[in-house]
Formats: C-alpha cells, sequence, structure tokens
C-alpha cells in the first residue's frame, strides 16, 4: 500500500509558523481539540442570514463534542435567541453554565430580553411521583426550561409536577410529520389536543410550540420534505381545531433552513451547520455554504521508527510495509474517539504530507505511514518528521497550503459515516482549547 506520504520531502517537516506558535497543549495532555469560537460565531450569523427568522443554537451531545459552555455562550453572543439540547440532564447542566455567566433567565423579563432553552426528551415518570422534592419534572420546571412532549403519560405528569408547584410549563408539542421517531401520530393527535386544551383552560401548561422534524432535509430532491410539510400543516389544523395558537412553529435543522425556505417557519434550529459542517457535503460543501469548520484535532508524534518491508503493523497485521517505510506514533485511539473504522484509511496531515493511518486503531493510539525510508536507488532517506511534530486529524482546511489538514468529512468518507458522528463522538479525555476573537464573548442581559 502506498500514501501521499511516498512524496514526503526528504528531510524533516516544517510546520508552519502559527502552528509553530501555538501555546502548550494543557497540562500532560498531548493530543488537544482545538476549538474556534470565532468560526462558531461566524457560522451562526451566516445561518441567520439565510434564515431570516429567529435562529435557535442546538448544543446537545456537548454542543457536537465542542464544549457545551463556550460553545452556548459564543452563540448567544452571535444573535441566537433560544438553546436547544437533547437530554433534561444537558438541559439543567446549560442551565447551571448560563446561571453562573449571569445571562437572564426568561421568567419575567421582557420578550426577547432572555433566551429561551429547549429540551426534547423527557424521563419516564409515574405521574403520581411527578411531584416529588427528587423529580426531574420539577427540577425542569424550577429551571425555568421549555418541555416537548408527545403523548398523554408525559403531559399527565408534567401537569402533576406543575400543579404541585404551582407554576405554568412551557411545552412544544412535538408530532411525528414522517420521521416515525418522537412525536405525536395523527391518530393520537386529536386527544393529546384535546388534554392540552383542558390543561391550558386549568393554567398548569402554557402550549407555546408546534414543531417536528425532517428526516430527508439533506436531499432536496427527494420529495420528502414537502410531505413533511403537508402533515404538520393537517396537525396544525388539528391543534387550531382543539383551541391552540402556538406562537412558535419550527421544523427546519441546518438542511431544513438552507434548503427549504417554506420549513423556516417562526424559529429554526441550527446543529451541525453551527460548527461549520455541511448537512450533506455532496449536496454542498462547508465552503460553498460559507462555513468554517470549528474543530481542528491534533496531536504529536511520539514516536519515529523504520520498519523493514513486508513488517505488519498493529493487532491482526492488518497492513504491512510495501517498502522499508518511516512510521510514526500518535497517541489517540479508540478510546478517545477515532473510529476503528479508520483502519488502514484515516487521513492525517503532518506538516506538509497527508498521509493515513496504517494497520488497525487501538484503543489509545494509531499507527501512520510516513513514506520510504529509502529511494528508488536503496540509499535511505532521512525520517520526513520527528518527534514531537504536529500531527492533524481533522479540521479547517489551510488555505496558505503550507499545512496538510484532512477534513471531517474526509474522515467520514473514510469511515462510511456522516461528519456529525466524526465530532461528536470525540471523548471527555481530549482536552478542548478555545480561541478565536471574543472568545465566550457578549450575550444578550436585561
Amino acid at each position: 500500500m502506498t500514501t501521499s506520504a511516498d512524496s514526503a520531502a526528504t528531510t524533516p517537516s516544517t510546520a508552519p509558523e502559527a502552528a509553530a506558535a501555538r501555546p502548550p497543549l494543557p497540562g500532560a495532555a498531548t493530543s488537544c481539540a482545538v476549538i474556534d469560537l470565532e468560526a462558531i460565531a461566524h457560522n451562526g450569523r451566516r445561518l441567520a442570514q439565510i434564515a431570516g427568522v429567529p435562529w435557535m443554537a442546538v448544543v446537545k451531545a456537548d454542543a457536537y463534542g465542542h464544549g457545551l459552555g463556550p460553545v452556548a455562550l459564543t452563540a448567544l453572543s452571535a444573535g441566537a435567541s433560544w438553546l436547544g439540547v437533547a437530554q433534561l440532564a444537558e438541559a439543567l447542566t446549560l442551565r447551571s453554565v448560563l446561571d453562573e455567566a449571569g445571562v437572564a433567565r426568561p421568567a419575567g423579563e421582557p420578550s426577547g430580553r432572555a433566551p429561551r432553552v429547549l429540551t426534547w426528551l423527557l424521563p419516564v415518570m409515574d405521574p403520581s411521583r411527578a411531584g416529588a422534592e427528587d423529580s426531574p419534572l420539577r427540577a425542569a420546571l424550577a429551571a425555568d426550561l421549555d418541555l416537548s412532549v408527545s403523548t398523554l403519560s408525559q403531559l399527565e405528569a408534567l401537569e402533576a409536577a406543575a400543579r404541585l408547584q404551582g407554576v405554568t410549563a412551557r411545552l412544544h408539542l412535538k408530532v411525528d410529520t414522517g420521521m416515525s421517531r418522537g412525536g405525536a401520530m395523527d391518530e393520537d393527535l386529536p386527544a393529546l389536543a384535546a388534554a392540552l386544551r383542558r390543561a391550558v383552560d386549568e393554567g398548569t401548561v402554557d402550549v407555546v410550540g408546534l414543531w417536528s422534524h425532517l428526516s430527508r432535509a439533506d436531499e432536496p430532491t427527494s420529495g420528502s420534505t414537502e410531505e413533511h410539510l403537508t402533515r404538520y400543516r393537517q396537525a396544525e389544523r388539528v391543534v387550531q381545531e382543539a383551541g391552540l395558537r402556538p406562537s412558535i412553529r419550527h421544523l427546519a435543522a441546518t438542511g431544513g433552513l438552507l434548503w427549504y425556505p417554506q420549513a423556516r417557519m417562526d424559529l429554526v434550529r441550527a446543529g451541525i451547520g453551527l460548527y461549520g459542517l455541511s448537512p450533506d457535503p455532496a449536496v454542498a460543501t462547508s465552503a460553498e455554504l460559507g462555513l468554517r469548520p470549528a474543530m481542528r484535532l491534533e496531536s504529536a508524534l511520539v514516536q519515529v521508527k523504520r520498519i523493514d518491508a513486508g513488517r505488519a503493523v498493529s493487532y491482526g497485521g492488518t497492513w504491512s510495509a510495501p517498502t522499508d517505510r518511516w512510521v510514526g506514533l500518535v497517541p489517540l485511539g479508540y478510546s478517545d474517539g477515532v473510529p476503528r473504522a479508520a483502519s488502514s484509511t484515516g487521513p492525517v496531515g503532518v506538516g506538509g504530507v497527508m498521509t493515513t493511518i496504517v494497520g488497525r486503531v487501538c484503543m489509545d493510539q494509531v499507527v501512520i505511514d510516513l513514506g520510504p525510508a529509502r529511494d528508488g536507488a536503496g540509499a535511505p532517506l532521512p525520517a520526513p518528521a520527528r518527534v514531537g511534530d504536529t500531527v492533524v486529524l481533522w479540521g479547517a482546511p489551510d488555505a496558505a497550503g503550507r499545512e496538510a489538514v484532512p477534513t471531517a468529512d474526509e474522515w467520514a468518507q473514510a469511515c462510511g459515516t456522516i461528519n456529525y458522528e466524526i465530532v461528536t463522538r470525540l471523548g471527555t479525555r481530549i482536552p478542548r482549547r478555545y480561541v478565536g476573537a471574543g472568545a465566550g464573548g457578549d450575550y444578550a442581559r436585561p
């Protein structure tokens, strides 16, 4: 097997000046994910410009692996009026982050002065226990969260918690428009809408939102999104007939807001695009969309060695050196989130050399090919990289062309997956280092 490392220079690589000037990695860490918060802010503003309506920064899964707190605050500084997370535990953590940062809570604030937080996967609760002191639903209501409901049992539990606390729960009714995942089904919606209307009349809930999720928004020619829109409008009529008038209709995540103007409605949810990645690079790349990837995963070579032709590398001996080779050891593995599917295929940049992982990805380390150890005449070649040289697994392309930088899209293609998985699976063992002018920034305050 040969790689682009075959064309590597025969002298030690020289990292670009910008890379050489980087501060050392945090603590004793050898690897680091560098998160460009200015890129996050740029992407948020760019998506808002396209959408033309208020936007939610989706910061679930630790902000797609980029770091919940810093990304949330940066998104608010860039104009987000909503923050969204999937799980209630994430939402409670996020509320604590916002409180500590001095971000005003929405309760009692004039409209638009404080960001709202929506969470949509609630724990299963027995309504008789929903009002208990240790109930997570009581914690949710105390944290001024907007909550999503799709079933009568969810509504009953939330009503019980709201009654005991003497508060009104802010709810978004989610309907299933074709994803066949979360959301109320057509046959269940009339009864749920009627129950919501009764709860509104009692004062235990306020139905502020009607929402759903598109299953194929990254496939503009599929016809699927048009079907979703039809089902959404049908659901909206059922809800209105029950006497409910949700003021916030939202359907579009990044793909929908980019490619379906009719799906933008009152609010859009910026997820993968906020992090500078395209929902489908085959339709339009990040660069074509005006987005900037925000995560750069880098490490350092901890060993460089020469191996003989035919020598097997890593577990199972699945890759053998086609010639005498220079190889390097990188202290990242599948426990850090490097997919095992990247074995003998994951792209890696070392200075000006683009190469790949060779052999199987191990738990804590990978081996990369650094190129031939002998020239065509059989004379020895010096190692093209040294211990301590920076290794980049993925990041923003190097516009100056001085550095080899694979992209998350290239990693996704190599591993047979999507860029979402590449960045979100990055483990907590990898420190995040935040860069970018105004990192954290100013955000909406009363």
